[in-house]
């Protein structure tokens, strides 16, 4: 089937400013190398030999991405896409021709780069871009932490609730979901870091997978304190120290 234009793509196109979200993604749109990246996936990737085909591996690893940048949950991200038009021009998506992957697919695919340990190195690689491009900086990263909020019926492919979603409390509010562990350069704002745990974990228990070896300077919120302490960042400065 052909693309079609429609009056709402003339009349999208016909604004007088881009928002920032849509600068943001038509820019890694142009210089993340999606050839290479899914060619790390390859390898792991289901064969569809039982069952329904799979997705195609760049259209999810550009859900996974969104995801990330975004802080979401799976079905966040999934409404995010049915809602936001920049999003679905970065996913590819024209709903005449096809629909936006659910959440339980995301799901699916994030657990597969899980598995097979592929999201550092595509992060890796993402980050060498954005340092090429003048994009990232170094000498410091900031540590946060977000609760992803996820409906308390999320379930498995096993029938079973996800066991990354688990009950947290936050002031006097109690959250069902999984939590972002996120590192950003102190310098430009970009994300170079995440990770993700259960809502109960403790943030300091992520920051060494957060922080650069580099950096000079880490910060952190209250969250964080005495994160110095902790035998892996103790190991980290001494591994900078042993290569100073």
């Amino acid at each position: 089937m052909m693309n079609q234009t429609s009056l709402s793509d003339i009349e999208y196109s016909n604004r007088k400013k881009k928002t920032r979200r849509e600068i943001f993604l038509e820019t890694m749109d142009a210089i993340i190398p999606w050839g290479r990246l899914c060619a790390l996936i390859e390898p792991h990737y289901y064969e569809g030999k039982v069952g329904r085909p799979p997705l195609g591996i760049e259209i999810m690893l550009r859900m996974y991405l969104l995801q990330i940048w975004f802080s979401l949950s799976d079905e966040l991200t999934e409404d995010g896409i049915l809602d936001s038009r920049a999003m679905r021009d970065f996913m590819g998506i024209n709903f005449l021709e096809r629909q936006a992957p659910d959440s339980t697919t995301l799901m699916k695919f994030r657990h597969l780069l899980e598995k097979h340990e592929l999201q550092k190195k595509i992060q890796a690689e993402i980050l060498l871009l954005l340092e090429e491009s003048g994009l990232i900086m170094h000498g410091g990263t900031i540590v946060d932490a977000t609760i992803i909020k996820a409906p308390s019926s999320t379930k498995n492919s096993t029938g079973e609730r996800d066991p990354e979603m688990k009950s947290t409390k936050k002031g006097n509010t109690y959250y069902f979901g999984m939590k972002a562990h996120m590192g950003v350069d102190a310098g430009s704002g970009a994300v170079t870091s995440t990770s993700y745990t259960s809502a109960n974990e403790h943030d300091i228990t992520q920051a060494h997978n957060n922080y650069r070896d580099d950096d000079t300077v880490r910060y952190g919120d209250a969250a964080f304190i005495g994160v110095e302490k902790r035998p892996e960042i103790k190991e980290m400065d001494e591994g900078n120290q042993g290569n100073g």
